[in-house]
């Protein structure tokens, strides 16, 4: 689980494998992170789905969070981006900022984009640990609400020159990147921590903790 290694045309982990198109009215590189987006949720819900709920918070280590943390970190950020990316689509429509060319990542999404790829180590904030359990059921509907609440802003996003609009990341309000880099970053950000709680499932496997073979 986990596996680290990409195709060197598209980027993606090759155990990523998109499973629908997205939208035909929707421009191309748009459409492509909507289907990043549904590709996750169903990977959420599977893997979810591999524990019984006696195993949805069970730690694999002290130190090491179980798929319900994962998945419950996924809501905080998803929660924490919806509103600023609502406003950065405001303001772009508002100053008629309306595509020209392709969207391009900035530098800062980009660097931000290969270290979600390669699962590089990012010390969490504060506000997006889990402070608590919550039931298998209720953080799988949260996750599949804001899923499609992100799916939403892809819609309405488009045609704007979303190179030209920025946002600031709610981990680090130092750290600015444009909204297209955001749409791109989200998705890569929970493929990683949907690999770090397959591996979870596989360590539970081992030491017995699932009660299935």
């Amino acid at each position: 689980m986990g596996c680290r290694s990409r195709d060197r045309m598209s980027g993606h982990s090759l155990a990523f494998r998109p499973t629908e198109g997205g939208s035909a009215d929707m421009d191309a590189q748009l459409a492509r992170i909507q289907t990043e987006l549904s590709d996750a949720l169903r990977r959420a819900n599977l893997v979810a789905g591999l524990l019984p709920d006696n195993a949805w918070s069970a730690r694999p280590a002290p130190s090491q969070w179980s798929v319900a943390e994962c998945l419950i970190h996924l809501n905080l950020t998803s929660r924490a981006f919806l509103p600023l990316i609502d406003d950065a689509i405001d303001k772009g429509r508002e100053q008629a900022r309306f595509m020209r060319t392709r969207h391009r990542m900035d530098f800062m999404g980009r660097l931000l984009w290969v270290a979600s790829m390669i699962s590089l180590p990012i010390k969490t904030t504060e506000p997006f640990v889990p402070a608590r359990e919550e039931l298998k059921d209720s953080v799988l509907s949260e996750f599949g609400t804001l899923q499609k609440q992100l799916i939403g802003y892809l819609d309405r996003a488009e045609r704007l020159d979303l190179g030209k609009l920025r946002i600031v990341s709610p981990f680090d309000a130092r750290i600015k990147y444009n909204l297209y880099s955001c749409f791109r970053v989200i998705p890569a950000h929970q493929r990683q921590h949907l690999r770090q709680a397959e591996r979870v499932v596989d360590r539970l496997r081992t030491a017995g903790t699932t009660g299935r073979v």
